[in-house]
């Protein structure tokens, strides 16, 4: 099991971190009823951070972010000697902890994405884990939180009964929602991504050397170019350039302390 604490990203303070690590982290949370909020960053997620300074604030006030692409392990190791031999993956990770949960007994709380993809969710994962409980499923309703309803959502959470929380809203709203929620909730939030869909079966994942060698990107734009060409065709050299930066001593990336005050709004 590694943990080797936060080490800065072009900015972004990153965990350097393997799944046993990361999952435990979770389990215990939720055992010990606190706050806890984990996010999965790939390179798009980190760039949200370098992009936006009061965003990149809240990133590193979360427990845990995990490297979820290899270019993002890779920068770890490059800039920090991390010598981690693999990312930790959102989707991979959602399933180490929910087999954790469904042993410990702790039920879960699904939150965001569509009905329809929580209606395949649900038994997808039921099959897997048969022990799992499912305290509550909430689609999103895809538009900004009205004032004070960030305590209607905690109360529905709390009053369900769950122990875990995952977040499904697509980066980074999804973060902007685990950090609004994190002083109202005494269990994990966990910022998962893509994972509902993957689990869902609705997004096809890519083969194994694909991911091994960090090409992922490739997968997804060949998939959704509509949507995410921008994101990887952009963003990905702005990644490698300030990562060289950062590397070469040109730029400092000094990271912002974690943010303490709410969002002014955020989405549901």
């Amino acid at each position: 099991m590694i943990s080797k604490g936060k080490r800065n990203v072009l900015g972004v303070l990153v965990d350097a971190i393997d799944y046993d690590a990361a999952a435990t982290a979770v389990i215990t949370a939720a055992q010990e009823r606190r706050p806890f909020a984990l996010t999965a960053l790939a390179v798009h997620g980190v760039m949200t951070g370098v992009l936006d300074p009061p965003h990149n604030a809240r990133l590193n006030s979360f427990d845990v972010v995990t490297p979820d692409g290899q270019p993002v392990r890779w920068a770890l190791n490059l800039l920090h000697g991390a010598a981690l031999t693999d990312r930790v993956y959102g989707p991979t990770l959602t399933l180490r902890v929910l087999s954790r949960a469904a042993d410990a007994g702790l039920p879960v709380y699904l939150y965001g994405s569509t009905e329809a993809t929580l209606a395949r969710l649900v038994p997808a994962l039921e099959q897997l884990f048969p022990a799992l409980k499912f305290a509550g499923v909430e689609p999103s309703k895809f538009r900004q939180a009205r004032p004070n309803e960030e305590n209607e959502i905690a109360d529905r959470i709390r009053a369900s009964g769950a122990r875990v929380v995952l977040v499904g809203l697509g980066c980074p709203r999804q973060e902007v929602f685990a950090y609004a929620m994190r002083p109202l909730l005494d269990m994990p939030l966990l910022a998962v991504g893509a994972a509902f869909d993957y689990h869902a079966g609705l997004l096809r994942k890519p083969p194994p050397w694909m991911q091994r060698a960090g090409l992922e990107w490739l997968w997804r734009l060949g998939l959704e170019p509509g949507r995410l060409w921008q994101r990887y065709l952009v963003l990905n050299p702005a990644y490698l350039a300030r990562l060289t930066a950062q590397k070469t001593k040109l730029w400092r990336a000094t990271p912002p302390p974690p943010a303490t005050e709410p969002p002014p709004t955020f989405s549901v």
